[in-house]
This record gives structure tokens, sequence and C-alpha cells, in this order.
């Protein structure tokens, strides 16, 4: 296997699956009052620590998945805040016209399921064992699993 292989495919891909969070964790402490407003928002008691807790999540947990120190905890950690925003900040259901043009909840409904999509990267890292080697990604593209054993010669 390859430097490609075993590095550079699996980097590039945990920094895309991460990158928008270092990126919310500055956005929420340049804009604050903001940031505070949303989190004011949920059901949960101690708005300031809760967001004092969320930057710091955005900001270290990525690093841990990135530079693979602690990636599977990371992930772990980052999905779990990606589920708990979404079901506490992004509820859809809550506003009859969610699915209409200029409904209020229509935002939400794609940020919920777009955190939930997140979950579903981040435990791929969680349960992930070693990576498909890049070269047979290109041999078998639509196969994975048991399917590309079976497929090798």
């Amino acid at each position: 296997m390859t430097w490609l292989d075993l590095v550079a495919v699996p980097l590039l891909a945990k920094i895309c699956l991460v990158c928008l969070f270092p990126l919310s964790a500055y956005d929420k402490v340049v804009h604050w009052d903001e940031a505070m407003g949303q989190a004011s928002s949920g059901p949960l008691p101690f708005p300031g620590l809760l967001l004092v807790l969320g930057i710091l999540v955005e900001a270290i947990t990525p690093v841990m998945i990135v530079t693979g120190w602690g990636d599977r905890l990371g992930a772990f950690v980052l999905a779990g805040f990606c589920a708990v925003t979404a079901v506490l900040f992004h509820r859809f259901w809550e506003f009859p016209d969610f699915w209409s043009r200029d409904g209020e909840g229509r935002a939400h409904f794609w940020d919920f399921f777009k955190n939930f999509g997140l979950v579903g990267g981040l435990f791929l890292v969680v349960i992930g064992g070693s990576y498909a080697p890049a070269t047979d990604v290109v041999r078998h593209p639509f196969a994975s699993g048991l399917q590309a054993a079976e497929i090798h010669p």
C-alpha cells in the first residue's frame, strides 16, 4: 500500500468531514451575542456554559479526528454534539409550514438532516477499521465490505 492509500486519502476524507466545525467555533466566538441567543432558545439551562462547551467540542474534536489522536473518541463526542444540536435547536416539526417555500422551519428541516448526515459520517470514523486502498476503490468503485473482498482475485 502506498502513502496515498494509507495517509493522503483518509486524511483528506477526515478534513472534509470536520472542516466546518472549527469555523463554526470561531463564528460563535466572533458573534457571541448571536450564538448566545441561539443557545438561550433551547430547553437546556446554563446556555453560556453550554456555548463554551460547544465551542470547545467544535474546536478540539476535529483536531483529534484529523490527527488520529483519540479520533474515535473525538468522532463519538462530535457525533453526539451533532445529534443533540439537531434535536434541541432544529426542531422543524414545530413549524406547521416547514415544507413551504418561505416556511420558517424549512431551514431547520435541512439543518436537522445535515446534522444527522454528519452523525453517520462520524460514526464511520468510530467504527472504522482499516482503510480500503485508493487503488482498490478505483478498481472496484461500487463495491465495499464483503462484496469488495469477494471481487479480489
